[in-house]
């Protein structure tokens, strides 16, 4: 047998293909659609996290405690020293950032992987700040300089941070954040 080495899939058309499915009858009575949250502020605002930061919220599967958001640190900061429960992924979109506890800073295009029991602390010495793409499931419990618990912050905060602000703004909850 010859091995086929792709590049991409093969395709010249332009045209939704009807892919068989076994499953179809069932997977339309119990499924669920996919998502899509545009970049719009009516899709998701910025919604302040402390005073030089934001996150613009883009999934919540109170299932699974995930949630999914992008953080933007303004300009150089800190998010305080925090122990994450569940496994973090994010990826640097603009700036840069890093952890007090590591040696690597995360520019444009770097992935970072966390792992549930891992403490640090997130910094940005840009001077334009940082966006991070984060998809996260578990809790995150944060703590003060003398290492004194403070919060724990789950899919069930990230909601109510969110739902809170689109009320005081009068903004519509998108329902679309909801997997």
């Amino acid at each position: 047998m010859t091995e086929i080495l792709m590049t991409a899939p093969p395709s010249t058309a332009r045209k939704i293909v009807a892919v068989p499915e076994l499953f179809q009858t069932l997977i339309d009575a119990r499924g669920t659609k996919g998502k899509f949250v545009g970049a719009e502020e009516t899709d998701s605002p910025w919604v302040p996290f402390g005073e030089n930061a934001a996150i613009k919220h883009l999934a919540f599967d109170v299932r699974n405690n995930i949630y999914s958001n992008i953080l933007w640190m303004k300009g150089p900061s800190v998010i305080g020293t925090h122990k994450h429960r569940g496994t973090v992924v994010m990826v640097c979109l603009e700036g840069s950032a890093r952890y007090l506890e590591y040696d690597w800073v995360a520019t444009p295009g770097s992935f970072i992987y966390e792992v549930p029991g891992e403490a640090h602390t997130l910094v940005t010495d840009h001077p334009e700040g940082t966006k991070l793409f984060g998809w996260m499931q578990g809790a995150n419990e944060f703590y003060d300089e003398n290492a004194e618990f403070v919060m724990t912050a789950d899919v069930w905060w990230f909601m109510n941070h969110y739902e809170t602000y689109c009320r005081e703004n009068n903004i519509p909850i998108n329902p679309q954040l909801y997997i």
